[in-house]
């Protein structure tokens, strides 16, 4: 009776490991060794959607497939050399192209290369990176907490010949943090990165409502009149956030009296 019930599991173990390796070939230790990531950040590029999950045999052990390891070496091309943040790179991958048109997504082509200034956007000779290193030391900033401003999409890092650079585009968040933690954000009362996620969900909602709202408008409208508009009105909108956030602080206090 006991070589029967001590059977048991090992058959259903042995059924769980049951798994076709020329379609699924790759364990996790094989895609980090393949494309240089460790294994948390494959987990979270699954978790982000960016890549799919694995096929499953157990618990905590999956097998993966050529298609696996081709997103993930994807991802890093879309996020290494084009400098896409995380949820940019997981809109593309994922077809979550806002249902644009034919047409208006020549135009959106055609307005991209007229507000290139007004963006802080680089020329044709590409994104211009800097050390990660010497950054962190002179805001003060951890290199966990770039780490997990990375992967919450709030900022974009590559390796460059194995040290960690950043798009020149991108410091101002890491001295923006900086600066949160020496005006006495610490973390001794309980402020992390991940506070910071609020304001880029929001934002990031918040713009895809604009486009939504804005693409029919201005989808008749010559490339040169959208570009103008584009470059006159986003500074605008931009006091307009600034002021209602401030508005709703004060109408926040007031309320208290």
């Amino acid at each position: 009776l006991s070589r029967l019930l001590g059977s048991g599991p090992r058959r259903r173990g042995a059924a769980l490991m049951t798994v076709d390796r020329e379609r699924w070939p790759y364990r996790m230790k094989d895609l980090c060794e393949r494309t240089g990531l460790d294994r948390q950040t494959i987990h979270f590029y699954i978790a982000k959607q960016l890549v799919p999950e694995g096929h499953k045999t157990g618990r905590n052990m999956a097998y993966y497939g050529a298609e696996h390891l081709e997103r993930l070496r994807l991802v890093l091309e879309l996020k290494n050399e084009r400098f896409l943040p995380l949820d940019t790179i997981r809109a593309v991958l994922n077809g979550e192209d806002r249902d644009f048109t034919p047409e208006q997504r020549v135009l959106l082509s055609e307005v991209k290369g007229r507000v290139a200034d007004v963006l802080g956007s680089t020329q044709a000779g590409g994104e211009q990176t800097v050390a990660a290193a010497p950054l962190l030391r002179r805001f003060g900033v951890e290199r966990s907490e770039l780490r997990r401003l990375d992967e919450l999409g709030l900022l974009n890092t590559v390796k460059i010949r194995g040290a960690l650079h950043l798009p020149t585009t991108d410091v101002w968040v890491l001295e923006l943090w900086g600066n949160l933690r020496a005006a006495g954000f610490s973390r001794a009362l309980g402020f992390e990165v991940d506070d910071l996620a609020i304001y880029a969900e929001a934002i990031g909602a918040l713009f895809q409502r604009e486009v939504r709202q804005l693409t029919p408008k201005l989808a008749r409208l010559p490339a040169d009149q959208v570009a103008e508009l584009f470059r006159r009105g986003l500074p605008l909108i931009n006091g307009l956030l600034v002021r209602f956030h401030q508005a709703r602080a004060r109408s926040f206090f007031a309320a208290l009296d």
